[in-house]
């Protein structure tokens, strides 16, 4: 089923001394139980195609639809909260709270009761491979692999099956890389998440089942 769908989209900014066509009518559409790569130099618009995905802004034309209904037509502070997943190379934890914190975070944002999230933040922190005493840990205890994978247990507790990562592996070793990407696919694979990767790392365009590659805006 297709999770996604890109129509003809457009997207420009203006800096303080020109206009900026980041998007030039980009088309494509990505489907649940796959990974995608989204592959491309600095600057060719891959993160912008992201964050429109994300709903952090709309196109300046054409439509971004998640699961057939567009972004324009939504309230995306909500959208953001229940229809997709981020994940970013700084992982993006909150520095003050526990693992268990970080990850019970979304849930409670939906009224889940302090117990239960407590207990479903536990099954996700396991599920990403970490121990039972990593819950009670800060952010800073862990190492970049740890801590992304918190950030993808973070993700799971939203209860979306769409995974959007910018540069995931961006921060890390080529065997944390691995075991990233491994999580990420089991998700899609097994659990049929829909999984879009921007990356620069050719190892995971290498291992995704999809690769889209962009230039100076276009696919």
């Amino acid at each position: 089923m297709v999770v996604f769908e890109l129509k003809d989209v457009k997207y420009v900014y203006k800096t303080k001394y020109r206009e900026v066509e980041a998007l030039k009518g980009v088309s494509c559409s990505f489907e649940e139980g796959r990974v995608y790569a989204v592959m491309g130099a600095s600057g060719s618009g891959k993160t912008t195609m992201l964050s429109l995905m994300a709903g952090l802004d709309l196109p300046t034309s054409g439509s971004v639809l998640c699961e057939g209904t567009s972004t324009a037509d939504v309230d995306l502070d909500k959208y953001r909260r229940e229809r997709v997943a981020v994940i970013y190379q700084d992982f993006r934890l909150f520095p003050l709270l526990t693992v268990a914190e970080n990850v019970m975070y979304p849930m409670e944002l939906r009224g889940e009761k302090p117990a239960e999230a407590k207990k479903e933040a536990a099954g996700l922190v396991a599920r990403v491979g970490l121990p039972e005493d990593a819950l009670d840990r800060f952010p800073a205890m862990l190492s970049g692999g740890e801590q992304q994978r918190v950030a993808i247990a973070r993700a799971l507790g939203m209860r979306t099956k769409v995974i959007l990562a910018d540069e995931p592996t961006g921060n890390l070793d080529e065997e944390n890389t691995g075991k990233i990407f491994d999580i990420l696919s089991g998700l899609a694979h097994d659990d049929g998440y829909c999984v879009v990767i921007v990356t620069h790392d050719e190892n995971i365009g290498a291992m995704a089942d999809s690769v889209l590659r962009i230039r100076d805006g276009r696919i």
